[in-house]
């Protein structure tokens, strides 16, 4: 069941996520398209269930 917070939960799951995973959704090879549509899927599982790990503070953000 969906919480009122669960789409703030999933946008910043989306937003928090690897930009590899982000870029190759779009990718033309197939196989990306399904890591990354994986790799997302578990992002969004684990922010759900609250199992999500913190990032580490040492990876260095990059803008896209």
């Amino acid at each position: 069941m969906m919480t009122p917070d669960s789409s703030t939960v999933i946008a910043t799951a989306l937003l928090t996520s690897s930009g590899f995973a982000r870029v190759a959704l779009t990718a033309p090879n197939e196989r990306l398209r399904e890591a990354a549509a994986a790799e997302l899927a578990h992002k969004i599982i684990a922010a759900l269930e609250g199992s999500e790990k913190p990032s580490d503070p040492r990876q260095m953000t990059l803008p896209l």
